[in-house]
């Protein structure tokens, strides 16, 4: 729990595994819990990089950091793009859980900051970008089910802190610098905290994403590593970090004494 989780992309290879939603107003239908780095513009498809940025013009919404995206197709947009938008599983509040964007959203975010997308990737870039919110939103669920295992916490908020390296990725970073051929010495290319309450005290507790690229498969497909913890903010935290450090190195001891009997069983 804690470490990088790696997770291979069920859809084709695409450049920006991330996208923003609009931003509701509070009668509007809930948005996407993601929100990413502005990178360098590319006419190419690039690995593991993400075209929106954190400084929008408009203003924005306090629970998802995000302005309006239209829905409109863009100007010199030359096929169209589906407007429909799914439903993520991730809780917003009671009554309704988090609405990813769609296709035509995303593209528009796109256009906005001046990205040259092939508008025929745009549905499996969204694809990805959907897959990686589930997948974050399941380790968060581990560490939230250690605390209460039949309680299903809420998304309240989240925000994108793009450029900022939490203390975890600053040290594996450096790690990485000491020990090139055993660490990563790349980046996360993106980082997000997300708020999430627990329905039965109230309590918000701080999540921090940490997003990495990974060795793509065999076959081209991208892979994606995810670093999801909670911050270290609070004295729950600090214990729930502990805990399962120390279940992780029990682990790995316990595993290493297996093999090590076998070998001298064979």
């Amino acid at each position: 729990m804690g470490q990088a989780v790696s997770q291979p992309a069920s859809s084709p290879p695409a450049s920006c595994p991330v996208h923003h939603s609009p931003s509701p107003s509070k009668s509007s239908p809930a948005q996407c819990p993601i929100q990413h780095e502005n990178m360098a513009s590319s006419s190419t498809l690039p690995p593991a990089q993400c075209p929106i940025g954190h400084e929008p013009d408009p203003p924005i919404n306090p629970l998802n950091q995000m302005p309006s995206l239209s829905q409109q197709p863009a100007t010199q947009q030359s096929i169209a793009l589906p407007t429909s938008r799914e439903t993520s599983s991730i809780p917003r509040d009671e009554s309704s859980k988090w609405d990813y964007p769609s296709p035509q959203q995303f593209y528009n975010a796109l256009v906005r900051k001046g990205w040259e997308t092939p508008e025929e990737h745009v549905e499996t870039m969204v694809q990805i970008h959907n897959f990686l919110n589930e997948q974050a939103w399941l380790e968060i669920l581990k560490w939230e089910r250690k605390e209460n295992p039949t309680e299903d916490p809420q998304l309240t908020r989240f925000k994108g802190r793009p450029g900022e390296l939490s203390p975890k990725a600053r040290f594996w970073l450096f790690a990485g610098w000491l020990l090139p051929s055993r660490f990563n010495t790349e980046p996360p290319f993106d980082r997000h905290d997300w708020v999430v309450r627990r329905r039965g005290t109230g309590e918000e507790v701080r999540y921090v994403i940490d997003y990495y690229s990974a060795p793509p498969e065999p076959d081209g497909s991208p892979v994606f590593s995810l670093d999801v913890r909670p911050a270290l903010d609070s004295m729950g935290s600090v214990k729930q970090r502990i805990a399962a450090a120390t279940e992780d190195v029990w682990a790995s001891l316990r595993s290493d004494r297996k093999v090590g009997v076998t070998r001298s069983d064979a």
